[in-house]
């Protein structure tokens, strides 16, 4: 593992690393595909890492179940061989509304009608906000649309009542083919710095890592399997796996292209990443075997 002051590595390949670890924590949105299409390669990194290194686990903040992450990566034909598991943040909040449910809490949802599909199955009662106990934040009702200006009527709602908002999608912005768009991260965001109750579920924050953690433990049949992890999230999938003291690929060419377009130098991509207070041991822009 390189020291946290080192330079990160600029690397060509997956496979110039892939002998220094037993499996792969990667990230998805950014990563394997930019809301309509697979990265060129992508697919066929993912494959050889199985073939000749071990398990593929992909991490993602996604507010919806794994299944439905499963489902998309379909559509855009990113084969089922790529990897061997997919553990989404909206799993993570389908486990605390099933655990608030069964305690007689009362949910008041805030997200688009695509992510009501975390909901399936969960015994909870919703509610406006007024007679809710807590928040489910997924993300904007209409995010190719709006804008954070928005929800500012909205937030100022949620804080009069100031009931703990569970935010299922850390992410603060995503990109959809060419287009960014703000995710429930920013939006949760506001309502903490305005003094809100936030739980934040994903990355950054441990409790996924240390699930994911434990699936590879199964996969891999090792009690200290060396896992590296991928992504392009400055504020997420790097700092995430910094807290949890794994080696990380940051892939500059997803939410981080705009920053690191002109700067591919491991000076330039460093002093970028020491910014959002975190670092990487190797960077290249899109991941290819």
């Amino acid at each position: 593992m390189l020291a946290k002051k080192s330079l990160p590595i600029k690397i060509e390949s997956l496979q110039t690393v892939a002998s220094n670890y037993d499996a792969l924590l990667c990230d998805v949105w950014g990563v394997i595909h930019n809301g309509y299409n697979l990265f060129p390669g992508v697919g066929e990194a993912l494959q050889a890492w199985r073939e000749n290194v071990g398990p593929v686990l992909l991490l993602t903040n996604a507010p919806r179940p794994a299944e439905a992450v499963q489902r998309r990566l379909d559509r855009m034909d990113c084969t089922r061989d790529a990897y061997d598991g997919i553990l989404s943040s909206g799993d993570a909040a389908r486990e605390i509304l099933s655990q608030r449910g069964a305690e007689g809490q009362v949910c008041y949802f805030v997200g688009a009608t695509k992510d009501v599909d975390v909901l399936n199955g969960i015994d909870i009662e919703f509610a406006p906000v007024e007679e809710a106990d807590f928040i489910l934040l997924t993300g904007m009702s209409n995010d190719m649309e709006q804008t954070l200006e928005d929800y500012d009527d909205e937030i100022a709602l949620w804080h009069k009542h100031n009931i703990p908002l569970i935010c299922a999608n850390p992410d603060r912005i995503v990109q959809i083919g060419e287009q960014v768009i703000y995710c429930a991260g920013a939006l949760a965001e506001i309502y903490e710095d305005k003094g809100g109750e936030v739980i934040w579920l994903g990355k950054p924050h441990l409790p996924i890592y240390d699930t994911g953690f434990s699936r590879i433990q199964k996969m891999t049949n090792m009690e200290k399997p060396r896992i590296l992890a991928i992504g392009d999230g400055f504020k997420t999938d790097i700092p995430g796996a910094n807290a949890a003291n794994l080696d990380v690929l940051f892939i500059t060419g997803g939410l981080s292209e705009t920053l690191t377009q002109e700067s591919q130098t491991p000076e330039d991509v460093a002093a970028i990443l020491r910014d959002y207070d975190s670092y990487a041991h190797y960077f290249m822009k899109h991941l290819i075997w």
